[in-house]
């Protein structure tokens, strides 16, 4: 393996309770009621495809990109007032044992283009990536395999020489559908997510190494 496409959000930082105070910030302004079971299933969709799924299940009037930027709102604030906000443990010193031993690195998250310059910024990992792709870009979220695809493409390596690492089961699903070997990542920010259709599954990140990665060989 020469490339490891990495997810953000539950993989290189918790942002989920960030995302889940403003959704429903902005679902009590809106008027809707969102079960837990329902906001769970949007885990891996990008925030456009989830007001797409709103709007249509509750009648909203407003626009798509109206409901995306005003939860965005929410959110910035949110994020740039949470001082204890920090990379999961052990994804630094994996990520900078990938740049060292020369792996190539490509975020594909569904998190908008703001909110991963937000998190590039904040931690400064903007240089250790060759790609930032943002679900905001692609019409079909994760379970689709188009971020995957596209990850792959611009890759320096070919596709079997690709690794992902995911860790919500639409990530997963979307990764196998792209036909590239996928690392589950069961993190206690993400439970209750299906994970057995990745190929390895792991529960800390010491539990991976660059030299673990690049040994691995794709069916």
């Amino acid at each position: 393996m020469q490339t490891v496409i990495f997810d953000m959000d539950g993989v290189i930082v918790d942002t989920e309770p960030v995302h889940r105070y403003a959704y429903f910030r902005h679902f009590e302004e809106l008027g809707i009621s969102v079960t837990d079971a329902e906001y769970a299933a949007f885990t891996g969709r990008s925030t456009r495809n989830v007001y797409q799924h709103l709007k249509d299940r509750h009648d909203l009037p407003q626009p798509t990109q109206e409901l995306v930027l005003a939860k965005r709102e929410f959110f910035n604030r949110a994020f740039d007032e949470k001082p204890d906000l920090d990379l999961l443990d052990g994804v630094r010193h994996l990520i900078d044992d990938l740049h060292q031993q020369g792996l190539e690195l490509i975020l594909a998250s569904s998190a908008s283009h703001s909110t991963i310059s937000r998190v590039m910024r904040r931690f400064e990992l903007g240089p250790y990536f060759s790609h930032l792709l943002s679900g905001e870009d692609f019409a079909r979220s994760k379970p689709d395999p188009a971020i995957f695809e596209q990850a792959a493409a611009l890759a320096r390596s070919p596709k079997n020489e690709c690794v992902v690492i995911e860790d919500s089961a639409n990530g997963v699903t979307a990764a196998k559908a792209a036909g590239i070997y996928c690392i589950g990542y069961r993190s206690e920010h993400s439970e209750g997510q299906d994970l057995h259709h990745a190929d390895l599954v792991v529960a800390h990140f010491r539990e991976l190494t660059a030299a673990r990665i690049a040994a691995i060989k794709a069916d």
